[in-house]
């Protein structure tokens, strides 16, 4: 069993302690699917107001859906649309305020206004999945959420860099 001991009380120190768990969780485990979802859950768990957790595998130069929390989720998204697309053709993280104004977007869940999405990279600087967090909150991801979940996505990094089709 898994007890993390994750300090909410502020940003930084939420980030720096879901960066401690999800090393602690996926340390000796080469398994690319069960490492994005003990990732998944503590993401879920720990971040307020989320309303989706998850993950999105490069495959044949798509995404196709990987491990997550919420609701079921479009299982294919091509690199031309949505703001995980967008993350993964540009290989930079994308921090919608509200989705409802990006151009190209993908409403998986109507709820979902806030977006959040991280590319982890392998060891050779290509794609191999993306970090996606949505919330139902406009705004609700600003330059600290950026930068933990950066930390994350570089961690895994080194975790799922292996083949994850």
């Amino acid at each position: 069993m898994y007890n993390y001991k994750i300090d909410t009380a502020d940003k930084a120190s939420l980030y720096k302690d879901l960066y401690t768990a999800c090393e602690a969780i996926t340390m000796g485990e080469d398994d690319a699917i069960a490492n994005m979802a003990n990732v998944a859950a503590l993401l879920w768990q720990y971040i307020p107001d989320l309303n989706w957790a998850g993950f999105y595998r490069m495959k044949n130069n798509a995404l196709i859906l990987g491990p997550f929390q919420g609701k079921a989720a479009c299982i294919h998204i091509p690199l031309d649309r949505g703001v995980c697309g967008k993350a993964a053709s540009s290989g930079e993280i994308q921090c919608i305020k509200n989705v409802h104004e990006f151009e190209g977007h993908i409403a998986c869940d109507a709820e979902s206004v806030a977006e959040l999405v991280a590319p982890i990279f392998n060891g050779e600087g290509k794609i191999t999945a993306v970090i996606d967090l949505d919330s139902p909150i406009a705004n609700r991801f600003d330059d600290q959420d950026v930068e933990g979940i950066s930390h994350i996505a570089a961690l895994l990094s080194e975790r799922i860099s292996e083949s994850i089709s």
